[in-house]
């Protein structure tokens, strides 16, 4: 080996071990750093990919992302039912901040073994029919978006539901062996919204009609008064834990079903 490559060798320092114990020691140090900096800190871990619904928080860390010019990748899942304000945002959010936000869209024959089974709009019908749907227009995107990662990045916050109210800084993903880190699991709605509007992030205006959190739109409707703030997800369902399968751990379940297309697991529920 020549001598330039073994000095080279010799001055990479090797990758943290990930882990459930590293992760803990990151959500320590993430604790102690304004957002830019964590955006920094997680940027420098390894192959990061951010993945972003183009809601209020997502779009608050694309803007960090931007101005700090963290080495993330920023994809979104397009489930081909998401709200037209939604779509016209990811121009608008690349226009702004001069980026690239990848697109993963579902495969045709999993929507299409979805329709088959239970309808286009089959979801309304039962609980193990909404979350087929999910796991076609979703979960599979999402395994491709995140195929080579080593660490996902999302916009959870703890204020979001109770189901998300012990959302830590960092955690290891044991179903998807990488780190998971939501950097803004401590911060209000509030602080969101006033730094959305002294940074002029450009938001859905979906947010304005009542909608704080959003989804598909047969899937999401804006919430009444005093209503948490994701109860205009799947509102029809009774499960006040209700997610759509993203942010759940498999491992925890016990409980799978077969996907229409391919026959493979997916979760039914329990939250990670």
């Amino acid at each position: 080996m020549p001598l330039h490559q073994a000095i080279a060798r010799d001055q990479v320092s090797p990758r943290p071990v990930y882990g459930p114990e590293f992760a803990a020691r990151l959500a320590d140090e993430l604790a102690q750093l304004p957002l830019p900096g964590r955006m920094l800190r997680i940027a420098a871990l390894g192959h990061a990919v951010f993945t972003t619904s183009l809601g209020l928080e997502d779009q608050v860390l694309t803007s960090v992302i931007a101005a700090t010019q963290a080495d993330l990748r920023i994809v979104t899942l397009d489930t081909g039912r998401l709200f037209a304000e939604t779509l016209a945002l990811i121009e608008a959010t690349e226009a702004q901040y001069g980026i690239s936000i990848e697109v993963f869209k579902p495969w045709k024959d999993e929507v299409d073994g979805f329709v088959a089974l239970y309808g286009m709009n089959g979801f309304y019908d039962s609980v193990e029919a909404r979350h087929a749907c999910c796991h076609a227009r979703k979960l599979q995107p999402l395994g491709r978006a995140l195929a080579d990662a080593e660490i996902w990045v999302t916009g959870l916050r703890r204020g979001q539901s109770g189901n998300r109210a012990n959302a830590p800084l960092a955690e290891w993903d044991a179903d998807r062996c990488l780190l998971k880190i939501n950097p803004l699991a401590d911060q209000s709605l509030e602080t969101l919204q006033a730094r959305a509007k002294a940074d002029d992030v450009p938001v859905n205006p979906l947010h304005a009609r009542g909608f704080p959190s959003i989804g598909c739109e047969p899937c999401t409707r804006a919430i009444k008064p005093g209503e948490p703030e994701r109860a205009g997800r799947w509102w029809w369902e009774q499960d006040e834990r209700r997610e759509c399968g993203l942010h759940l751990s498999a491992s925890v379940s016990g409980s799978r079903a077969q996907s229409p297309a391919h026959g493979q697991p997916k979760v039914t529920a329990t939250a990670s």
